[in-house]
């Protein structure tokens, strides 16, 4: 097995789509070949937008793209795919991460076919670009976010390392980085109502629910999630609640939802707030999926909270 960077553009006129399938030609199929069951980075050159190091993904399998000769598709596996807490440069203090963008006399390799669209990474490189993009202590600096004076005796607070593949393939590191993103994504405001509330302290009441939920096999993109208010997240997880195939309208179940708490709780006009980088709205795939999974079939015998 073998860690790779993968080059991936948001306008590709490839068939990428990071979290699920990467399209590339025949000669960097050795190297997807060896990562199978192993971990790349995705890169956004410069050029192309501001990302530059901005998220993590398992190879799952390699095979040959359908009526394409000499093109080949890596399938990602399922629920791996992480975006980064914070998208990190291509130089790390003027240096690269990557030591074969580095040349024999100390100038970096630009362009052409010195920096290939996939490229190998020694583990080091990997564990390194990993760290700058997702903080071992991640969870205590979101604790801290609103609360800057938490005792550092408080068990939770204490830091400890975690290793790269934890921080990886764990649900609550996972879960934070995934909140983090998406109500940073809809500026910590609801997607349903419009509301942006927050607490004495001025922390977020906003929650960041999955679209596709993580047990259905969905991910932590966020493009798989919706800022939603505690109530809304509620309906939505049980199906009272969803988005159209337009990915904007609203839908009710109205046989479950009464008027007046759709009138208390949903924006006028019933339309899906998005978030200002149209990069972070919701997945057709995503929400194709709730409908079909969740909505229809109104998982709830609990008491409405209203």
């Amino acid at each position: 097995m073998v860690k790779l960077v993968l080059l991936h553009k948001a306008d590709s006129i490839y068939d990428d789509e990071p979290d699920v399938v990467y399209d590339f030609p025949q000669r960097y199929l050795d190297d997807l070949r060896a990562a199978i069951d192993d971990w790349i980075v995705y890169f956004e050159p410069v050029k192309a937008g501001p990302r530059g190091y901005f998220a993590v993904a398992k190879i799952s399998d390699v095979i040959p793209k359908p009526n394409s000769e000499g093109r080949y598709l890596a399938l990602i596996e399922k629920g791996s795919f992480l975006p980064f807490d914070c998208h990190v440069g291509r130089l790390n203090n003027g240096i690269p991460w990557e030591a074969a963008l580095l040349a024999a006399n100390g100038t970096i390799r630009r362009g052409g076919n010195l920096v290939g669209a996939v490229r190998r990474l020694t583990e080091a490189e990997f564990a390194n670009i990993v760290a700058a993009g997702l903080p071992q202590n991640l969870e205590d600096i979101e604790a801290r976010r609103y609360d800057p004076n938490r005792s550092e005796l408080d068990d939770d607070a204490v830091f400890f390392e975690r290793p790269v593949m934890e921080r990886l393939t764990k649900r609550p590191y996972r879960d934070v980085v995934f909140r983090r993103r998406v109500r940073e994504a809809y500026g910590y405001r609801c997607a349903m109502s419009g509301l942006m509330l927050r607490n004495g302290g001025g922390r977020p009441e906003v929650q960041a629910a999955h679209i596709h939920s993580v047990e259905g096999g969905g991910n932590d993109d966020v493009r798989n999630g919706l800022a939603l208010s505690g109530t809304l997240h509620w309906m939505f997880d049980r199906g009272l609640i969803s988005v159209a195939d337009d990915c904007e309208t609203i839908l009710i179940s109205h046989n479950k939802v009464p008027s007046d708490v759709v009138g208390r709780l949903i924006a006028p006009g019933g339309k899906l707030l998005r978030p200002e980088n149209p990069l972070n709205s919701p997945h057709p795939r995503n929400l194709k999926w709730h409908r079909e999974n969740v909505f229809g079939r109104v998982l709830t015998d609990e008491a409405a909270p209203w």
